[in-house]
């Protein structure tokens, strides 16, 4: 029995077990404060699935041997101008809105994630450095091209002026909340009870699968391997090069997805620097999960993900409740989120 106990705790590890720790004892102090736990828990669950799918962008990118993918921001721009183009052809439909935007943003990231996989290449060892420049990059770039893109729709240009995108684009006219709203429903009583958005929940689910079963594929088995020991990939045959493209491509692609999936939840399009840190999140998020630089899988997303945006959904009302007359709770939100991004990326410095 003590070495079941041992080596589940080995493969749990002591981060995790902290983490958890915390985001229960939060939890639980919440009742004894008269805040509703009930709903703290439905909004843990919101944020875990609209965010879920990001974080699993990194498992092609690590798997295939580029590690944490700080640029996926190139995924994140390519959903946000995909959402865009949809709004602007002003399609009634609400499901075939949200399907136009993943077509476009997944088709934008898919070219730009593979030049991206190019230049990973050419600069092999030092993928993190780079992926991190390029993430900031195309966020500076896309505030230059958000005020001259051409765009006519009322709904995402300012009120005064012929062009220039505005800041927050609400989505209450297209797709906003369609997957959180399709198949929801409440336990206990309405406005007080836990809801449950079904349609988010089965969505990241579904996409979850679609990778762990793409990563059991003959190409997603040539990834991993590509990415554990290129060595001997290379020796079995295997373009080693084309992989990493895969990988990277695969990453960005799943950016644009999880950018739509959490703006359609949100109810409203971020723009300019909005998305400048949600590299850092995703990556903190993963790693938490027990993911490392070299190995990611779809378990370490679902916990990763689940304690990462759990703790911060359940932790700050406490604090607000708490010392609801001063500034506080914000710092702490800053001193918790940064913190968990700090421990992550601490990680990074060497594997076991």
């Amino acid at each position: 029995m003590h070495e079941y106990i041992k080596k589940a705790y080995d493969n749990i590890g002591l981060p995790r077990l902290i983490i958890a720790s915390f985001f229960l004892f939060v939890l639980l102090s919440a009742a004894p404060m008269g805040l509703n736990i009930a709903s703290l828990l439905g909004d843990t669950f919101r944020r875990w699935a609209m965010y879920g799918i990001l974080v699993l962008a990194m498992v092609p990118a690590i798997q295939s041997g580029i590690g944490p993918n700080f640029g996926i921001s190139l995924g994140i721009v390519s959903g946000l101008l995909g959402a865009a183009i949809s709004i602007e052809l002003e399609i009634a439909n609400p499901k075939l809105a949200i399907m136009v935007a993943m077509l476009v943003g997944t088709s934008i990231a898919t070219i730009l994630g593979i030049l991206y996989g190019l230049l990973l290449n050419n600069v092999k060892g030092s993928e993190m450095t780079v992926s991190t420049y390029v993430g900031f990059s195309v966020i500076a770039f896309m505030n230059i091209m958000w005020l001259s893109l051409p765009f006519t729709n009322g709904d995402l240009i300012w009120p005064i002026g012929k062009v220039g995108m505005r800041n927050t684009i609400s989505l209450a006219n297209t797709f906003g909340g369609l997957l959180n709203n399709t198949w929801s429903f409440t336990i206990g009583q309405e406005g007080k009870g836990l809801f449950v958005p079904t349609g988010l929940l089965l969505f990241f689910f579904l996409v979850c699968i679609i990778v762990w079963l793409f990563m059991r594929s003959k190409t997603g088995i040539a990834l991993s391997a590509a990415g554990s020991n290129p060595t001997f990939t290379r020796s079995s045959g295997i373009n080693v090069n084309k992989m990493r493209i895969v990988g990277t491509a695969l990453s960005t692609a799943l950016g644009a997805i999880g950018i739509i999936t959490y703006a359609q939840s949100y109810g409203f399009l971020q723009l300019y620097n909005a998305p400048l840190w949600m590299g850092f999140h995703c990556v903190a998020a993963v790693l938490i999960g027990g993911a490392t630089t070299k190995k990611a899988t779809i378990s370490h997303v679902i916990v990763g993900t689940f304690l990462f945006q759990g703790i911060l959904a359940v932790a700050l009302p406490v604090i607000n409740q708490v010392l609801p007359e001063s500034n506080l709770p914000d710092v702490i939100r800053l001193i918790i989120s940064n913190g968990i991004i700090l421990y992550a990326l601490s990680k990074t410095k060497g594997d076991k």
